[in-house]
């Protein structure tokens, strides 16, 4: 697995730049595009659960600037799974050429989707970090570990990526399963609330949502100021690690029979 993304680095990168530019090609903003999206459903979360529902932050102040802040940081590692896990499913479908006509490794298709998600989380980080410094100040230094805690995570993205992708060749109603899966997910994990006010009985549970553990790490070095649980993360880290080498092993195995299908 390693030895085929770092052969494939330059494709990768180039393919990435693509990724990234032609999807706001021809559009009057352009890349401006990727800065006001997550400004904009920041601010109709923020509205619609701070004024509508009126919620608050347990151990907070209550405020809705901590609200938005405290949002975002879960919207950020959220929309980083979920733009990779719904694109999934087609990737290797929208590029049936590459499968029939030209000797290409599909396995970095996955990979792309990955750096052009995290291009976008690394603007959402950006506009994150502006707003906190000029709401409470200058970040805390624990905002440095961020990149330790979305690592694994990213790990884990690609596995899931991978499968879902060759599942997607052979099974078209996977794209469609993705997409309730996502949208139930975004509401079992700690976006809109602390996981902490959830019953103790239903805390195992909660717990076993893969996202879960990586917001509530995220908001801790970003928001709170803490550091990382480092066991939490190693223990992560190989999980990841594991559901990347069987999402990868699972691809190239199957793609033998991509162009039949396709």
């Amino acid at each position: 697995m390693v030895r085929s993304l770092w052969r494939n680095r330059q494709l990768i990168r180039t393919y990435t730049r693509r990724e990234v530019i032609g999807r706001y090609r021809g559009s009057f903003l352009g890349l401006f595009w990727s800065f006001f999206n997550p400004v904009l459903m920041l601010a109709v979360y923020t509205f619609v659960f701070s004024e509508i529902f009126r919620a608050r932050w347990g151990s907070g102040s209550g405020s809705k600037t901590e609200f938005a802040l405290i949002l975002f940081v879960g919207l950020i590692v959220f929309n980083l799974f979920a733009e990779c896990i719904t694109r999934a499913p087609g990737l290797v479908v929208s590029t049936p050429n590459y499968v029939k006509k030209v000797v290409f490794p599909l396995e970095i298709l996955p990979v792309v989707g990955l750096f052009s998600a995290l291009y976008h989380a690394g603007i959402s980080l950006g506009v994150w970090l502006v707003a906190y410094a000029v709401i409470q100040g200058v970040p805390p230094l624990t905002a440095l570990y961020v990149p330790l805690v979305i690592a694994p995570f990213c790990l884990l993205v690609l596995g899931l990526s991978w499968a879902l992708a060759s599942l997607g060749v052979y099974l078209r109603d996977v794209a469609q399963v993705i997409g309730v899966l996502t949208t139930v997910l975004m509401f079992l994990s700690p976006i809109f609330y602390p996981a902490s006010i959830l019953p103790e009985r239903y805390r195992p549970l909660f717990y076993l949502n893969p996202l879960t553990p990586v917001i509530e790490q995220a908001r801790d070095v970003l928001y709170w100021g803490e550091p990382p649980d480092f066991s939490l993360i190693g223990l992560y880290t190989v999980g990841s690690a594991l559901v990347a080498w069987a999402g990868f092993a699972w691809f190239q195995k199957t793609r033998k029979g991509f162009a039949d299908v396709l």
